[in-house]
């Protein structure tokens, strides 16, 4: 179909890529909450419900994380919560030894042009944070995380609470509840 097409080696790349998450999506194009058990423990309603409290709520459990990275792969957004925790991670790093080589991964993989889990972050966040990168702190990210944590606090985190497996997750739990308060 493509013969005589010359493509550079990094559109192949892209396509390959897309190739492999549209056959990892069709194979799993309905998420569920009932994958975020924790070893045998599933989350329960009163978790469920704390989780339409706030974003911050949602991120601090345990299993709201697990069903919100869930929801962000189901729509290929899951690189917004790996770069979220890629930063956590590089704020904790006390060897100061560390923070470039840190630094330049996390750059590399989710913030420079072509980047291979590359996030939404705008031109002057981008071009800060790579002149952060000549002296590495930190703090050098914290402009790029938080942008892309107002990006999930207020588009993906709504949709989650909107998806139909949170919605149904929640009345099953419901349901659950009446079915046992009914049998007391």
């Amino acid at each position: 179909m493509c013969k005589g097409l010359a493509l550079s080696s990094t559109c192949l790349e892209r396509a390959k890529e897309l190739k492999s998450r549209m056959v990892s999506f069709l194979q799993k194009s309905n998420w569920s909450l009932s994958r975020c058990k924790i070893g045998k423990t599933r989350p329960t309603l009163e978790e469920c419900m704390r989780w339409k409290e706030s974003f911050e709520k949602l991120l601090s459990n345990k299993h709201g994380l697990i069903a919100f990275t869930d929801f962000l792969v189901s729509e290929f957004s899951e690189e917004n919560i790996a770069f979220y925790f890629a930063c956590e991670d590089y704020r904790s790093t006390k060897s100061a030894a560390k923070l470039a080589a840190k630094a330049q991964r996390i750059y590399d993989e989710f913030i420079c042009t072509d980047a291979p889990r590359e996030v939404n972050i705008d031109h002057e966040t981008r071009d800060i944070t790579r002149a952060n990168l000549k002296d590495p702190s930190t703090s050098c990210f914290d402009m790029a995380q938080h942008r892309i944590y107002l990006l999930m606090a207020k588009d993906c985190y709504p949709r989650f609470l909107r998806s139909p497996a949170y919605k149904n997750h929640i009345s099953q739990l419901c349901a659950k509840c009446t079915s046992t308060s009914n049998k007391v």
